[in-house]
């Protein structure tokens, strides 16, 4: 068994890591605060899915046009612009006032989600010709994953605290200020990745997938506003689905494709692709309605824990500690197995942790224990998929393939949080919550989360671990016959 080390690795990896500590605080930060700033914009507490629902979306349309920047012009060139732009955005969010110009601004800030695939790429096009290139470089997303996760934890801990303590224009500025630093840390601390394509980018496929995902995500929003019996609403979904086949053929001619769909078809990239879809609808879809459930009053509800965003906020550390360390033993338990049982037993945690939700949900400690056995998992994959989606693309598209398993990780979770915000804005008749005149969400909209988080990551256990080949995930081997290099 061959030991991998990062060795000349240590100095970038360590400046990225910074990075993702800063990722891991916006991501952390707000989840306590999340019922208070349905209160200052005074909207109910479903609508918090919006926020959610519109960021993740607009990080599906991105990341793979962000990552094919990076492939082409530089990785280190499209991280630091796009910190840009996610500083200009969390700067705004204190000073906006109304819910939409929050949700714009909301929005545009999860420019921050192809972070992680680009630093992914720029490692993985550090490691030519190294030995277990591949476990090399998951070692690597390990430690960027544990300092996510060690931003996540800090930003949840500090914004519970200020949360309870200042009024919420100041407790909104601390994060723009994070990143702005961050931006000064790329600039001056990473060096830009030693290949770089060139090119032209596919406006064309841009407009076109630009179009199929708006007409989709605007097919959600009115089946959240209208709710599922609405007829037009499911048009517009069906026709956003429709749009794709456009886009597919486009694509597939193209001689530089935004997208390569042939990705899709790659019996070592599909699998990721659809796992990190169905990982994306737990991990990402159901921050919100986890937070609000905890600061909902029981007594007026009845239901939740109504406790104050301190406390909501050392419920959220626990999960993210959880995902540290399964981000950390991921690794070893892929090579003391095979990656894909290691992935198989990630998924299974997350579907063990969110069906326990069903039973236990009413005391602090079922919350810990249910979230911390749904971290490990988590974190696992978290760590585990853009390097599983490095090794196995081409060496010119692993910015491409990395940026999608973000993409479709995002439009996992934003099907979930549209599914999860008309669960809990419309409920059932008798519910609580919403459906009694309330602004919190129904119970059973809350059951429905913990249904879909569940199942969606138990059908990913079951794919990885009987219908994954059994050397799926591991590094390319290559052989010439004839002179010609093949897989």
């Amino acid at each position: 068994m061959t030991r991998v080390r990062l060795g000349a690795l240590a100095g970038v990896v360590g400046f990225l890591a910074f990075v993702e500590f800063t990722s891991g605080f916006l991501q952390g930060y707000y989840t306590p605060m999340l019922s208070d700033i349905a209160r200052h914009l005074d909207v109910p507490d479903a609508d918090v899915n919006w926020l959610e629902g519109s960021q993740l979306m607009l990080s599906a349309l991105v990341v793979p046009v962000l990552a094919k920047l990076g492939d082409m012009v530089g990785h280190k060139r499209i991280l630091l612009w796009s910190t840009g732009i996610t500083a200009v955005a969390t700067l705004a969010l204190p000073f906006a006032g109304t819910f939409p110009l929050f949700l714009a601004a909301w929005t545009l800030q999860g420019v921050y989600v192809v972070w992680l695939p680009l630093e992914i790429a720029l490692i993985w096009s550090r490691t030519t010709g190294r030995d277990g290139r591949s476990l090399l470089t998951a070692r690597a997303a390990g430690i960027l994953v544990a300092a996510l996760e060690a931003g996540a934890i800090s930003g949840a801990l500090i914004g519970g605290q200020l949360i309870d303590t200042f009024p919420i224009f100041g407790v909104l500025v601390v994060p723009g200020v994070l990143v702005v630093l961050c931006f000064f840390v790329i600039a001056f601390g990473v060096a830009e990745s030693p290949v770089k394509l060139g090119g032209k980018l596919d406006f064309t496929g841009l407009m076109l997938i630009t179009f199929a995902l708006l007409a989709f995500t605007g097919g959600l929003s009115l089946l959240r506003m209208q709710g599922v019996g609405s007829p037009i609403a499911w048009g517009v979904v069906a026709l956003g689905l429709l749009l794709i086949v456009p886009f597919a053929r486009w694509e597939l001619r193209h001689p530089d494709p935004l997208i390569d769909v042939r990705l899709f078809r790659s019996p070592a990239l599909a699998p990721v692709f659809v796992t990190a879809a169905l990982f994306g609808m737990s991990v990402l879809g159901a921050q919100a309605p986890l937070s609000t459930f905890i600061r909902t009053d029981p007594t007026t509800a009845g239901y939740g824990l109504g406790i104050g965003g301190f406390l909501t906020s050392l419920v959220i550390g626990m999960y993210l500690i959880a995902m540290v360390i399964g981000a950390l033993v991921y690794p070893l338990i892929a090579r003391l197995s095979t990656p894909r049982n290691a992935l198989a037993a990630a998924a299974l945690l997350v579907a063990i942790g969110y069906f326990l939700f069903l039973p236990f949900h009413t005391t602090y400690a079922h919350m810990i224990i249910n979230m911390m056995i749904a971290g490990l998992g988590s974190g696992a994959l978290v760590a585990a998929l853009p390097a599983a989606a490095a090794s196995g693309a081409p060496d010119h598209l692993t910015g491409v393939a990395t940026g999608l398993t973000n993409s479709t990780k995002t439009v996992g979770g934003a099907i979930a949080s549209a599914i999860f915000g008309i669960a809990l804005m419309h409920g059932v008749a008798g519910a609580t919550g919403a459906d009694a005149g309330g602004t919190a969400g129904s119970f059973t909209g809350y059951v429905i989360v913990w249904c879909v988080c569940g199942g969606s990551a138990l059908a990913a256990a079951i794919a990885l671990r009987f219908v994954v080949p059994q050397r799926a995930f591991q590094d390319r081997v290559f052989t010439e016959v004839d002179g010609t290099v093949t897989r």
